[in-house]
């Protein structure tokens, strides 16, 4: 039983928080399809992406202090194989009903994303761990750009159910991976939920902790405003191809990607704040550069998507600080931290991904997300802003 107790590899951690991602998205090419099948309107079957999102965010409430005290691993490995067996639930689904019940089973496997983070903090000082949360984070963003991809196809090849067969062949793969490899790296877990429930208003009250989770929130939220944004703007003010379009949205992931190398290079011998303050500065300078080109009637394809080339750098300078500064605010809570603030962004990305696609027109369009962007990134801004001053009044001692 040695991989009950030794601490489990980054790639493992790096694969399960893909396969995390991977399963919210790759299916989405397959829904009209889907529909048709059931003999359902598509705003039913959307649900499956939008009732995922919600059960998402309540489960991570879950998952994350149930793992403070009860470990990370059993945790991770009975969510597992509920995914497993939620996928194979969803291939042989011969009713919308049954399909949508299985697929909020399958919002199980959110424990990989939440808790390879957690573990990830247990095994290092908070630097280090943010060096590590970069190389992880950049399959976060590798995934949402191959999902859809292979989703399509494998619909055009054998039909929507292959998508779901593939979870569940990957859900299986993962679970063995993780028996063999994911040790516990949670050493000072609660006697009892008694226990860990007292140390939660410690949690609540710390400033430091609300000012790295709202950060992280508002740093993927001017991503959400983005993706709900661009392709009304594409298609009225550019007329771009749907190829184009998916090319234009890739960009900010590549972005994305190229910020979270960076942290992984620098992040063990840079000062979490600093890299945070670099990555906020990028993120908001370019939305607002590209709106005050628009608004002198000087902007373009290039202005637009240029803008969010500078949001999604940021965000990879951004959010694994801001993961590893909120989950070391508390290290016997790292778990809990990572779960709500997990929330946290679920929530705001659905409240702006609504809010845009309410108000963006045609006769907007890139105002509108390119204000959207450049706001959230201004408050993620403020947010490490007030970190920085939470430091230089209470300087929080060295934790592992």
């Amino acid at each position: 039983m040695r991989a009950a107790h030794s601490p489990p590899s980054l790639v493992t951690l790096i694969f399960v928080t893909a396969l995390s991602v991977l399963s919210l998205n790759m299916f989405l090419p397959s829904l009209a399809r889907m529909g048709e099948d059931f003999q359902v309107p598509y705003g039913l079957v959307n649900l499956s992406v939008a009732g995922y999102l919600a059960v998402s965010a309540v489960l991570q409430l879950i998952v994350g202090p149930l793992s403070d005290r009860c470990g990370r691993r059993p945790v991770i490995l009975i969510c597992m194989a509920i995914f497993v067996c939620a996928s194979i639930g969803c291939v042989l689904a011969e009713s919308i009903w049954v399909f949508l019940g299985f697929r909020m089973l399958q919002v199980a496997v959110v424990a990989g994303q939440v808790l390879s983070s957690a573990s990830i903090r247990d095994m290092y000082p908070p630097n280090e761990a943010a060096s590590r949360l970069g190389y992880v984070a950049m399959a976060m963003a590798l995934a949402p750009m191959l999902g859809p991809m292979l989703g399509g196809a494998l619909d055009m090849a054998f039909g929507w159910r292959a998508g779901f067969v593939l979870y569940s062949v990957l859900g299986a793969g993962m679970l063995v991976l993780l028996w063999a490899d994911m040790g516990e790296t949670n050493a000072n877990r609660s006697s009892t939920f008694a226990a860990q429930l007292r140390e939660y208003p410690h949690l609540f009250r710390a400033r430091r902790f609300w000012g790295y989770a709202l950060c992280a929130a508002f740093s993927i939220g001017g991503f959400f405003s983005f993706i709900t944004g661009a392709p009304l703007v594409a298609a009225a003010w550019f007329d771009l191809s749907p190829a184009m379009l998916g090319l234009g949205i890739g960009i900010i992931t590549g972005g994305f990607m190229v910020g979270n190398f960076i942290t992984g290079r620098i992040a063990a011998r840079t000062p979490l704040t600093t890299m945070i303050l670099v990555g906020r500065v990028v993120a908001s300078s370019g939305p607002f550069v590209g709106l005050m080109l628009f608004l002198s009637d000087q902007g373009s394809v290039w202005v637009f998507f240029g803008s969010a080339i500078f949001v999604g750098f940021g965000n990879g300078l951004t959010n694994a600080n801001a993961s590893a500064g909120l989950m070391s605010v508390r290290p016997r809570l790292a778990g809990s931290a990572a779960g709500l603030a997990g929330a946290m962004i679920v929530a705001l990305g659905a409240v702006l991904t609504s809010l845009t696609g309410v108000l963006v027109t045609a006769a907007n369009g890139p105002f509108l997300v390119l204000g959207m962007m450049c706001a959230c990134s201004f408050v993620g801004l403020l947010a490490v802003l007030y970190v920085r001053r939470v430091d230089r009044q209470d300087p929080l001692p060295n934790t592992i």
